[in-house]
């Protein structure tokens, strides 16, 4: 069933909004039932490309120069590429490491809790910042080029624990693409980390998108996703409308469901 119950308190959330949003979530739970009667989709070389395709869109997201092919060889071959920095290379290598522990807690049937974001956080920045690598900021920050400003980093830990609460209590009712869509610009909003943030919400909002079966909502990072992403964040911060965040990743949600069914069946 779809349950629209927390959107649809937002004023901002219009009706055609919502009633495009509720048509999208129909398609993508409509290609939910194919996907799973293709099942298992256990190919190894299909799901290490996609997971290799996802850590360098979400990388390219933030600023990595690496290209695909780059990021590639630097994770499977433990190569450096000339005039890159050793973040980058790190970047790459952390964000894959990071999808695959995402796996195995959906294996395990691990809950989302603040100890599994840090744990996701301190994946992302190992070796890169040991000291800030899965704690709390312990300074105010800014977002560059956002009206946005971030939390005092002193109420950080209440409002994580605030945003998991919220979780909790809706975890059951909101349908799963709201639901971590929810989850990564709450998250994202509070900033509760030094650096890091984009890529450890992105992989929250996919963590609850893979323990209830569906595709993850791979944003490209191309000049106009990427604006796209931020515009719908902005919004959603500056003015509370999350109507075009909430679109944007059901659309991204949709496109990697379609293609996936597509490898799956071999077209």
């Amino acid at each position: 069933m779809i349950c629209l119950k927390n959107t649809v308190k937002c004023p901002s959330l219009k009706t055609r909004t919502k009633v495009v949003l509720t048509d999208i979530i129909h398609e993508i739970d409509a290609l939910k039932i194919e996907l799973d009667r293709l099942r298992p989709l256990d190919s190894e070389s299909v799901c290490h490309a996609l997971d290799i395709e996802y850590t360098y869109e979400s990388n390219r997201i933030e600023g990595n120069t690496l290209t695909l092919g780059e990021t590639a060889l630097v994770i499977d071959k433990g190569m450096t590429v000339s005039g890159k920095s050793m973040r980058e290379h790190l970047e790459a290598i952390n964000h894959y490491q990071a999808v695959l522990i995402l796996k195995e807690f959906v294996r395990d049937k691990r809950p989302l809790t603040e100890g599994l974001i840090k744990q996701v956080h301190a994946l992302i920045l190992q070796s890169i910042d040991h000291k800030m690598a899965g704690v709390y900021r312990n300074q105010p920050v800014m977002i560059s080029g956002s009206l946005h400003i971030p939390p005092a980093h002193f109420v950080v830990p209440e409002l994580m624990e605030k945003c998991l609460q919220w979780y909790d209590l809706n975890k059951e009712d909101l349908h799963p693409v709201l639901l971590a869509a929810e989850m990564h610009e709450r998250v994202v909003s509070i900033h509760p980390f030094v650096d890091g943030n984009g890529r450890t919400s992105r992989l929250i909002m996919n963590l609850i998108l893979m323990q209830h079966g569906y595709y993850i909502a791979n944003i490209s990072g191309d000049m106009e996703n990427r604006r796209d992403y931020y515009n719908a964040l902005e919004l959603c911060n500056t003015v509370g409308d999350k109507s075009s965040f909430l679109l944007l990743i059901a659309s991204h949600v949709k496109k990697g469901m379609t293609r996936l069914i597509k490898i799956a069946q071999g077209t």
